[in-house]
């Protein structure tokens, strides 16, 4: 089975540092995020995809290991692998690195559930989604 994962390169600017001058901890969720939208726009997956098939993937879980800050003006590289599951959700692997030497900063995951456009609870996958599993042979 294929592995399917989705990289960027980005610096961090000045407005994401804390009084220390690393990178507030917040902000590494919305780096996982950019991370988890260059997946979907890779793989026809988005979430503006998502809507235009009827329905949300909201994040119900998520899990974050922090191994070393970043610092104003490092470049890094975060990193969002999907994961193969049988039940009707979506679940990634994350990985931020440091671009010039390749230290891991933070690893983590998510889980993803699915609603209808009306905010409902979907307990079996929604037939887009079924589809693109199988077209990149997900389907376990």
């Amino acid at each position: 089975m294929e592995t399917l994962k989705a990289s960027l390169r980005m610096a961090v600017r000045f407005s994401e540092v804390d009084s220390m001058g690393i990178v507030w901890h917040g902000n590494y969720v919305k780096y996982l995020e950019d991370a988890r939208e260059a997946f979907g726009n890779k793989y026809g997956i988005g979430y503006l995809s998502m809507v235009e098939n009827g329905y949300f993937a909201p994040i119900v879980s998520m899990e974050l290991k922090y191994h070393n800050p970043l610092v104003y003006g490092d470049e890094f590289i975060a990193e969002a692998e999907y994961v193969p599951c049988v039940s009707a959700k979506m679940k990634f692997t994350y990985r931020i690195t440091r671009a010039s030497d390749g230290l891991l900063v933070l690893s983590g995951s998510s889980v993803q559930a699915f609603l209808d456009l009306d905010r409902n609870l979907m307990l079996h996958s929604p037939e887009a989604y079924a589809k693109w599993k199988k077209e990149y042979g997900m389907n376990l």
